[in-house]
C-alpha cells in the first residue's frame, strides 16, 4: 500500500542560500604535540548539497520534480555544486556572482564525532544585477509549480526584498509558499502560507514583535503580525506545534529515535511539508509526515536526505497515515508491539462512542495524557445493538471510527465485535487501562489481565450532566 502522496506528479521550487557541505572523515588516535587538539588521520573526503541545496535534495529523494534558484561564486566549490545538482536531477543553474564566494561548510569528523567546522561565505546583500538575475530564475522556475520553498540561511539571497516579491507572486497565483526563516524580523515573509521556525527562532521573533505570554498567544500574535496562514514550530525532542489562523493548535510528539546528528533536520521538515502540500495534503497531515521524516534524518550522520521509501517505512511503523488510524486487530497488535519496543507507554480505553460528545472528548484527552500512545477499542454495530438495544447505534461503526480517528489525542482505533474488550486487551497488552469515574477498578473489564503484566487501571472524572442517552432524550424532546 502506498502511504505517501503522488510526489512524482508535482513540482516544487526552492529559492535560497545554496551551500556545499564538505566532510573530512577519519580516526583520532593521538593528541597533537603542537597544541592540545586531536589529530585526525583522514581516511576519505565527501561533499553534499547544503542549505537550500539540501532542501532540493530532500524533495528529489521524495520523488518530487524540483527546481532550484540561487547564487554561487565563480570558483571550484561552485562547479562542484552544479555537478551535484545535475547528478541529483535537480533543475536550474545557479547564478554565478563575481562578488560572492560559494558558501562552504567544512566539517572534520573524527571517530564518528564532529570536531570542528570551517565556514567560507559572503553575507553581504546581492547587488542589484544579481538580485534581478535570481528573480528571473524564479519567474522561469515557478511556471507549472505546485509549491515554493524560501530557504533563508541569512547569507545573501534574502537580505533585500526578494522574499517579499516571491511571496506576492505566489499569493497572486494561489501557490503555497513555505519559509524556513532566519533572524527575528519576519516582515519580509508577510503573506507566506507557513513559516517553520525552530524554538530559538520562534523566541527571537516573539521578542522582535514584543509578544509575550503563553506559547499559543505568542504564536497567534505572530500569525497576525506577519499575515501568515500557518506557523509550524519545531522543538527537537519535544516535537512540533502547529498553529493556524483559522485552525486549532495541533501538538505533534517527536518520534522515538536514536539521535546521531540534527544537521539538516529543518531542511527535511520544510521539504516534506512542501512536497505534501504540493500534492494536496492538508496541513496537519503534512506536518505529521514532516515530523516522521525528521525522526528518520536525525538518525543519520551528516546532511542526508530522507527517501520516499524511508518515509513510507516510518509512517507504516508509527501508524500515522496510510489506512488512517483505524486498524484491524492484527495490524494494531504489530503497531503496539513496535511502540512498546521503543519504550512508549500504551494506554487503552474502550466504548461505543455513539453520538460523540464533549464528555467523550474529555475522557480521551485525559486517557492520552496518561501515556505516549492511546488505543481506543470501539464496539462494532452488532455489539452496540446487543448492549444498547435495537435502536442503537445511531451512527454506524465506520462513522464512529472515523470521528474517533479525527481526534488528535487518539493514535489508534480498533473495532471489536465481542460484548467486552477482554480479548482485544489480551492481544494488545496495554500498559494502562483507562475508564470513566462511574467505574471502580474492580468493575473495569480486563483489570486483572493488565495487572498480571505489571500494568494498571486509572479512572478519570466524567463531565457532569452529559451522556449519549441524555443527548438522544434531549433531541427527542425538542423534536416532539
Amino acid at each position: 500500500m502506498q502511504l505517501t502522496p503522488a510526489f512524482d506528479k508535482h513540482t516544487v521550487v526552492v529559492v535560497g542560500d545554496v551551500m556545499l557541505d564538505i566532510y573530512y572523515w577519519g580516526e583520532v588516535k593521538r593528541i597533537s604535540p603542537e597544541a592540545p587538539v586531536p589529530v585526525v588521520l583522514v581516511e576519505h573526503k565527501t561533499n553534499r548539497l547544503g542549505g537550500a541545496g539540501n532542501v532540493a535534495m530532500n524533495l528529489a529523494a521524495l520523488g518530487c520534480k524540483c527546481r532550484l534558484a540561487g547564487v554561487r561564486g565563480r570558483d571550484l566549490p561552485g562547479e562542484v555544486l552544479e555537478r551535484r545538482l545535475r547528478q541529483a536531477g535537480i533543475e536550474g543553474r545557479l547564478l554565478k556572482s563575481r562578488n560572492h564566494v560559494t558558501t562552504t561548510k567544512t566539517r572534520i569528523i573524527g571517530g564518528g564525532q564532529q570536531l570542528v567546522r570551517l565556514d567560507d561565505e559572503t553575507v553581504r546583500p546581492l547587488d542589484r544585477e544579481s538580485a534581478q538575475g535570481v528573480l528571473k530564475q524564479f519567474d522561469q522556475a515557478v511556471e507549472g509549480a505546485h509549491a515554493v520553498v524560501i530557504s533563508d540561511y541569512g547569507k545573501a539571497v534574502f537580505k533585500g526584498d526578494l522574499a517579499a516579491r516571491i511571496i506576492d507572486h505566489c499569493r497572486s497565483r494561489g501557490i503555497p509558499v513555505l519559509v524556513d526563516p532566519k533572524g527575528p524580523d519576519w516582515s519580509g515573509y508577510r503573506g507566506a502560507t507557513c513559516v517553520t521556525p525552530n524554538w530559538s527562532e520562534f523566541l527571537q521573533a516573539a521578542a522582535s514583535y514584543n509578544l509575550g505570554g503563553e506559547m499559543e498567544d505568542v504564536a497567534r500574535g505572530l500569525l497576525e503580525a506577519a499575515d501568515l496562514d500557518y506557523l509550524l514550530v519545531t522543538r527537537g525532542a519535544k516535537g512540533m506545534e502547529l498553529f493556524g489562523r483559522r485552525a486549532e493548535r495541533a501538538s505533534i510528539g517527536a518520534l522515538a529515535r536514536e539521535v546521531f546528528d540534527v544537521s539538516g533536520a529543518g531542511d527535511t521538515v520544510i521539504s516534506t511539508l512542501a512536497a505534501c502540500l504540493a500534492s494536496g495534503t492538508d496541513m496537519q497531515t503534512a506536518a505529521r509526515m514532516a515530523n516522521a521524516a525528521a525522526g528518520v534524518v536525525v538518525g543519520k550522520l551528516g546532511t542526508n536526505p530522507v527517501t520516499r521509501q524511508e518515509l513510507e517505512q516510518a509512517l507504516a511503523t508509527e501508524g500515522l497515515v496510510g489506512g488512517g488510524k483505524v486498524k484491524t486487530r492484527d495490524q494494531a497488535a504489530a503497531l503496539v508491539a513496535t511502540w512498546k519496543s521503543r519504550g512508549r507507554k500504551v494506554v487503552f480505553t474502550n466504548g461505543c462512542f455513539d453520538l460523540l460528545h464533549v464528555g467523550h472528548v474529555r475522557l480521551l484527552e485525559a486517557a492520552a495524557s496518561r501515556g505516549d500512545a492511546l488505543v481506543v477499542g470501539l464496539n462494532s454495530d452488532d455489539s452496540v445493538t446487543r448492549l444498547k438495544g435495537p435502536s442503537r447505534p445511531i451512527m454506524d461503526q465506520k462513522q464512529r471510527a472515523a470521528m474517533l480517528a479525527g481526534i488528535t489525542a487518539v493514535d489508534l482505533v480498533v473495532i471489536f465485535d465481542q460484548d467486552t474488550p477482554l480479548e482485544l486487551i489480551r492481544t494488545l497488552k496495554p500498559d494502562i487501562l483507562v475508564k470513566g469515574g462511574d467505574y471502580t477498578v474492580e468493575t473495569v473489564v480486563g483489570h486483572e489481565l493488565v495487572a498480571s503484566w505489571g500494568g494498571r487501571v486509572e479512572l478519570v472524572p466524567l463531565v457532569d450532566g452529559i451522556s449519549t442517552s441524555q443527548v438522544i432524550a434531549s433531541v427527542k424532546q425538542r423534536c416532539g
